[in-house]
């Protein structure tokens, strides 16, 4: 299954899972210690955002550790800076909105 960053940054886990290696690479233990789900549903995460090309996994002795890659979250800003284009024009307006309202309520009186 082909899987985008969007999806992968839906789910809480995930996001947790960035922000902790966003601080260091850890091993896979190391990410799955400081959660309250199964060894294995921290796997299936880090798979996810390993597909996606979030994280990168790397051998290294008997270890794995996950290193987190936020190039791909640039897809992420770019949306981030339509939305906010987007609500500051909604936000202007409502306040056009108000006013109007505003004036048509001085009228009546």
């Amino acid at each position: 299954m082909r899987r985008d960053v969007f999806q992968a940054i839906a789910d809480p886990n995930r996001r947790a899972i960035l922000a902790l290696l966003a601080k260091q690479r850890l091993t896979l233990n190391g990410v799955a210690e400081n959660f309250r789900i199964s060894r294995p549903a921290v796997s299936r995460h880090i798979k996810i955002l390993k597909e996606c090309g979030l994280v990168v996994v790397i051998p290294q002795g008997r270890e794995r550790f996950v290193e987190a890659r936020f190039d791909k979250l640039g897809e992420v800003r770019l949306i981030e800076k339509y939305r906010q284009f987007w609500e500051d024009r909604f936000d202007r307006f409502d306040d056009l909105l108000k006013c109007k309202k505003g004036e048509k309520d001085a009228l009546k009186k």
